[in-house]
């Protein structure tokens, strides 16, 4: 196999792999609270303790993973299209 096709293929494989995940599980862990809903703050002794909650993903840890998010839009701009 030259080296362009396996390329190609590599790259068909990962793509395809991403796709299933994100049908089969749309949701991720958001990165800035690492799926806990607030961030993490430590007092004057160096103990931790909760701290505000994620403004990001409202507290739920959970965000929609970007490949679904534009699944998500190009499936609404073809319905609205299509009316």
């Amino acid at each position: 196999m030259t080296p362009i096709a396996a390329a190609i293929a590599c790259l068909l494989t990962v793509t395809l792999c991403y796709a299933a995940m994100c049908a089969g599980s749309p949701f991720g862990r958001c990165r800035k609270c690492n799926g806990w809903g607030f961030q993490m703050k430590t007092d004057r002794k160096g103990q931790l303790k909760r701290g505000k909650d994620c403004r990001r993903c409202k507290a739920t840890g959970r965000r929609i993973r970007i490949g679904r998010w534009i699944f998500n839009r190009a499936q609404r701009i073809y319905r609205e299209g299509t009316r």
